[in-house]
């Protein structure tokens, strides 16, 4: 692994909140400051313009990094003690950022997360896995007024006027959404990953269409998915034998998931892989997390993968930038 990516790893449990690596995941340092005993971090997101200013969503507020992950301060916000899923910077306006939560709900900032506003759309609030939350945020990179929002699990919701209002996107996608990712095109293609089913929509969810049944996979169960930067014809989807379990698996298609590839890993996969984090700055180095712990990375976009030798509690957030 090369040295010359930072790395943070946002984790639950009882070695949760933010660890830190500056030299490629070959030294970590436990950020204790200012992270309460415990914190649960779930969500983190690097600034689109300066990879030297990363968020982190906590279960007890946000908090931001100024100097690619070595120190972090806390910001104020209406979120305090409501667990925080998912976050996205909008590329264009990187003042504006979005924040979801669970019981579903969504949280704008328009001055670099100085002030907040709840935001007025209705999600579920009860679904048979208690109350929903919000897995996944995007900010579309060509129009940066389009937002997505996929929530697990109540399906997806989306605006055309960067937060203002929602809709909520009916049918042809399984509600149970566990990741999603934006494919640039003309159009754009929006993917979805859920439990069995990995979707897509060429017209902004108006329609969608399978583009695998996980049971073509070598384990079924569909979380974590990503699309190389520079190259929308290669996904990664992260799957395992259950929503825990104790086996998981990288696939790769490299034809916009046409076919698929199962990637060997250099030991098998403790559970689930869980998340995959990506940035523009090497489209061929890719990070993948396991639920419980496990970190790994590639350097030719999916050819051959390493095990990181650090491992963690569960992993909620993992996102790399270069130094």
């Amino acid at each position: 692994m090369s040295k010359n990516y930072s790395i943070c790893v946002g984790a639950t449990g009882f070695g949760g909140g933010v660890w830190h690596s500056p030299d490629g995941g070959e030294n970590w340092t436990r950020i204790r400051d200012p992270f309460p005993l415990g914190s649960q971090v779930r969500a983190m997101a690097v600034y689109p313009d300066d990879p030297s200013r990363i968020l982190a969503g906590a279960d007890n507020g946000i908090y931001r990094s100024e100097d690619k992950g070595a120190s972090w301060g806390k910001l104020w916000s209406p979120m305090d003690g409501v667990p925080i899923w998912s976050i996205a910077i909008d590329p264009e306006d990187t003042e504006t950022i979005f924040v979801g939560i669970k019981p579903a709900a969504l949280f704008r900032s328009r001055d670099d997360g100085q002030s907040w506003t709840k935001l007025s759309v209705q999600m579920a609030q009860e679904c048979h896995i208690g109350p929903p939350m919000v897995t996944m945020l995007m900010v579309d990179p060509k129009d940066h007024r389009t937002v997505w929002a996929g929530v697990e699990v109540d399906g997806v919701y989306r605006s055309l006027d960067g937060g203002d209002t929602w809709t909520h996107v009916e049918g042809g996608v399984h509600p149970d959404i566990h990741g999603m990712a934006i494919s640039p095109g003309e159009p754009n293609r929006v993917i979805a990953s859920t439990p069995r089913e990995i979707y897509a929509t060429t017209d902004m969810g108006e329609s969608w269409e399978s583009v695998v049944t996980t049971d073509q996979f070598v384990l079924p169960y569909s979380r974590g998915i990503a699309v190389k930067p520079g190259d929308p014809n290669v996904i990664f989807s992260g799957v395992g034998d259950t929503a825990i379990g104790g086996a998981g698996a990288i696939q790769r298609s490299r034809d916009a998931g046409q076919t698929w590839e199962t990637r060997p890993l250099p030991v098998e996969p403790n559970s689930n892989i869980w998340q995959f984090a990506t940035h523009p700055a090497d489209p061929d180095f890719v990070l993948a997390s396991s639920l419980m712990g496990e970190l790994y990375s590639t350097s030719d976009a999916g050819d051959s993968w390493v095990k990181v030798k650090r491992e963690f509690t569960e992993v909620g957030a993992v996102v790399w930038v270069p130094n």
